[in-house]
């Protein structure tokens, strides 16, 4: 290994680190500030801890610390991203699930608002960066974010329906425990930390491409070099001029999409591009493997 890639490798390592501290203190904060004062109940491993904590309180007036809870309800998860995702991926969120639960433990909780609305927005922006935060740079937040990246890389399942039933059943014995308001704020919470999610993760979103051109065979090495993507070219016929019109038929992440279109326009400036957004897609489709 050379020099420069050694210190590329340490350079990436070092961000994912700091990337992941930096989540830890989001998390902790937001559950610290908006969560706790709000009684809301965040999806996944982090809601379920949160709703044994307060029922500990409760039933039992018990005070049990963040982090033995939700360590213990990602042990599962956690084995399954050693067993089928990868090794570092999982050690990565690791330091992230063990980090969020001792700043949640240790650090003073403030509070900004009472007002339960405003709470539920803001903390599901925050909500919503932190896990962005964690997977942008190949990491997770833990618990349903494991089983929700298996089922999706390893099955080829739709994962949204588990994921829904399980928080629904969070709720629901929130809701029953503690007062129904606080469950339905909760769905605003959620609501919010989806749509940033969505906007600022878009591994798993799709465009399709259709690129009318007179160099496809330049097309395609260029879209397989940026994605590792193949194409496959179409033969057309321009209906004004009658001529040859060749068109690559492809299909990238968003995440890769803006860098695609900016190599085609520069390999062939006059090339035409129509852009659809893919809703559902069949058959084999590469995607980058967690390390």
């Amino acid at each position: 290994m050379s020099q420069t890639a050694g210190k590329q490798i340490l350079k990436r390592e070092l961000t994912r680190f700091f990337a992941m501290i930096l989540a830890s203190l989001l998390m902790a904060l937001n559950i610290k500030t908006f969560v706790r004062t709000g009684g809301l109940y965040p999806g996944g491993a982090t809601g379920l801890t949160i709703l044994i904590l307060r029922a500990a309180k409760l039933l039992l007036d018990v005070d049990i610390p963040y982090t033995i809870i939700n360590v213990i309800l990602n042990a599962i998860p956690v084995y399954i991203g050693f067993r089928f995702i990868g090794k570092k991926f999982t050690l990565y969120s690791c330091l992230m699930i063990v980090v969020t639960g001792l700043f949640t433990d240790f650090i003073p909780g403030y509070v900004i608002t009472y007002d339960t609305l405003l709470i539920s927005i803001f903390g599901g922006i925050v909500n919503g960066l932190a896990i962005s935060l964690c997977l942008i740079n190949d990491a997770t937040s833990g618990g349903t974010d494991f089983i929700a990246i298996y089922l999706s890389e390893k099955k080829n399942m739709e994962s949204w329906n588990l994921i829904l039933g399980m928080n629904i059943v969070i709720l629901c014995t929130a809701g029953l425990m503690f007062g129904w308001d606080k469950a339905l704020y909760s769905i605003i919470f959620q609501y919010v930390s989806t749509q940033i999610l969505h906007f600022a993760y878009r591994k798993y979103q799709h465009e399709t491409l259709l690129i009318v051109t007179n160099k496809p065979d330049e097309v395609c090495a260029e879209i397989y070099k940026i994605s590792h993507h193949g194409a496959t070219i179409l033969d057309g016929e321009g209906s004004y001029e009658h001529t040859s019109r060749p068109t690559v038929y492809s299909i990238v992440s968003k995440a890769e999409y803006h860098k695609v279109i900016n190599r085609i326009r520069e390999v062939d400036p006059d090339s035409f591009i129509n852009s659809l957004q893919t809703e559902h897609m069949y058959g084999r489709f590469y995607h980058k493997r967690e390390d």
